[in-house]
């Protein structure tokens, strides 16, 4: 006996911790949301591309657009163009989109239009970067200043990530007479992130030039220049005014390297206009799309991988087993006392359609015709199987003209009744008719009340919006459950009505 007790506790140990851990997999790995009212950004980014056209040479104009490569995940992207070829490259891991026209004049517009979201899910590519570079030559006096300079970074930094912060924030440090040298009389920020580079390249540390655009609607965008370097497993990367490290997360990487954003060939005076907007969508339905337009398996071994239809109806089974647990409960722990355990759930599941006062109606005036028909077949002394199919065809001639005239008085919801589980109602009636004779009518009764009232309590709880999406995005909950239900196996203790029915015994000994 007590190895059969550890074993219950060892498999009830290992259903709870398996649910636990898929469950917690799936909210904080896969980032599957745990509300179904949980939405996520959804951005448009434009890109408007000015520019003059000559009309002697063919045009060429070519642009750098998002590589979306990590964090972010494309939904839409488009050229709109009039009369232009449109051609998508990638050159050492930027992606270019080239324009092309034999013959254009005067005035010209493009745009790039991009839909975007956050990366929902998915394993990332693997991460790959230079660790070692060549250092740039220098001679003369800007040796000197840049050897001065890299000896106290040096001693105050520990390693690459300090080393770069460091050598960002002396820069950045105008009164410094090495810095003025090297500045050159321009303060500009990508003339600093060119010496950084400078200083960087003679310690072999590599580094790149990275332009960003922030994720902010309604307000005029520029590139934002940020630094970043390789540490041997992640990028790191640096703001090169202020030496902070990471990229904050509301920040988008355009392109890499020193080249400009857009090149013009039979063309002059380009310009590119930015503008951005925001909006919300479904996450789940926003990680559908996002795993539709991506390789990842976000939602490929979930149940919303399933056809819609087929969805629906596991939305419906998936919350049988929540209404089996209410009736455990109210027969195992308060002492309820119902038709069986299944009675109440099936009856519950019918709730669905006809709603819970009309079914209540219903199931009352069904169960208590069924009964009247059930005693007056017992005065013919009939065998179970054909009484039984008696009150079985009873009921669906019932339910036929309850439709019926509900029909006819305008009572549409009166239609649903037909989804009433025929042979359920059928069994109920036998049962409650054996009990009347054995227990009588009082204990019937109670039983009748009580069968009804875990049927609704069960209908109310499996209906509540909320626990059907966690319980059908979540299933692995299921497996708790169960061990919930294993460990109730075990329940010997007083159930609460019993508390009342023992009362006089307390009294007594008093």
């Amino acid at each position: 006996m007590r190895s059969l007790n550890l074993h219950l506790k060892i498999l009830i140990a290992i259903l709870v911790v398996l649910g636990i851990s898929v469950t917690a997999y799936q909210i904080f790995v896969l980032g599957i949301p745990v509300t179904e009212d949980a939405t996520d950004d959804l951005w448009n980014i434009d890109a408007k591309v000015e520019f003059v056209a000559s009309a002697k040479d063919p045009v060429k104009i070519q642009m750098f657009v998002p590589p979306l490569s990590r964090d972010f995940v494309s939904l839409n992207e488009s050229f709109i163009s009039n009369n232009y070829g449109v051609a998508v490259n990638r050159i050492d891991g930027n992606r270019k989109v080239t324009w092309s026209a034999r013959r254009a004049k005067g005035n010209q517009t493009l745009y790039y239009r991009l839909v975007l979201t956050k990366r929902y899910s998915g394993e990332k590519s693997k991460i790959k970067g230079p660790t070692f570079r060549d250092s740039i030559a220098v001679e003369g006096a800007e040796k000197v200043a840049a050897e001065a300079l890299l000896a106290p970074i040096r001693q105050h930094s520990a390693d690459v990530e300090t080393f770069i912060g460091e050598a960002i924030k002396r820069v950045n440090n105008l009164n410094d007479d090495n810095v003025k040298l090297l500045l050159g009389g321009d303060p500009s920020t990508a003339h600093k992130a060119k010496i950084v580079e400078l200083l960087l390249s003679i310690a072999h540390v590599p580094v790149e030039k990275v332009h960003t655009i922030r994720l902010v609607a309604d307000q005029p965008q520029v590139p934002e220049l940020w630094l970043r370097s390789f540490n041997g497993t992640d990028w790191l990367y640096f703001n090169p005014e202020t030496g902070e490290q990471g990229l904050p997360t509301d920040r988008l990487l355009w392109w890499t390297g020193d080249e400009n954003l857009i090149t013009v060939d039979g063309g002059k005076k380009a310009n590119v206009t930015f503008s951005l907007n925001n909006s919300e969508m479904n996450a789940i339905r926003l990680a559908k799309l996002t795993d539709e337009n991506t390789d990842a398996n976000f939602l490929e071994y979930s149940l919303y991988g399933l056809p819609l239809q087929t969805q629906q109806t596991f939305m419906i089974m998936v919350m049988i087993p929540i209404g089996v647990l209410v009736i455990l409960i109210l027969r195992n722990l308060i002492g309820l006392q119902t038709l069986g355990t299944f009675t109440p759930v099936l009856i519950a599941l019918a709730f669905r359609e006809t709603q819970l006062g009309f079914g209540i109606v219903l199931f009352t005036i069904i169960t208590a015709l069924g009964l009247s028909l059930r005693s007056y077949l017992e005065h013919l002394k009939l065998q179970m199987l054909p009484r039984l199919s008696v009150v079985l065809t009873f009921v669906v001639v019932l339910i036929a003209a309850i439709s019926l005239f509900s029909h006819k008085l305008g009572l549409e919801r009166g239609l649903s009744v037909a989804l009433f589980p025929m042979v359920i109602l059928t069994m109920t009636i036998e049962r409650l008719s054996i009990t009347w004779e054995e227990r009588g009518a009082g204990h019937a009764l109670k039983v009748a009340i009580g069968t009804l009232f875990a049927a609704s309590l069960a209908h109310l709880i499996m209906s509540v919006p909320e626990l059907v999406y966690f319980v059908f995005t979540f299933p692995a909950i299921l497996l708790i459950l169960v061990g919930f239900m294993l460990a109730m196996g075990r329940y010997r203790g007083y159930r609460l009505t019993e508390l009342v029915r023992f009362k006089a015994f307390l009294k007594a000994d008093s």
